[in-house]
C-alpha cells in the first residue's frame, strides 16, 4: 500500500539531486523510502540524521 502526501523541499537541493540523476533512475521516491527505512532500522543513520546541520534554516521546510 502506498501513502499518498506532499512535503516542502528546498529547491536549490531539489534542483541539485535532480541534475545529479539525470543519467540513473534513482528518483526521489526511492530516496525517500530507502532513507525512511535506515532511519527506522538503522540507529547510526537515524542519529546521523537527527544530528546533521549542515542546511540552511527554512522554517518549516527542515
Amino acid at each position: 500500500m502506498l501513502k499518498l502526501t506532499s512535503v516542502k523541499l528546498l529547491d536549490n537541493l531539489y534542483k541539485k539531486f535532480k541534475i545529479s540523476n539525470l543519467d540513473d533512475s534513482f528518483t526521489l521516491q526511492k530516496l525517500i523510502n530507502r532513507s525512511m527505512d535506515l532511519y527506522v532500522h538503522n540507529d547510526n543513520f537515524r542519529k546521523q540524521i537527527n544530528e546533521w546541520q549542515n542546511l540552511k534554516s527554512s522554517g518549516s521546510a527542515l
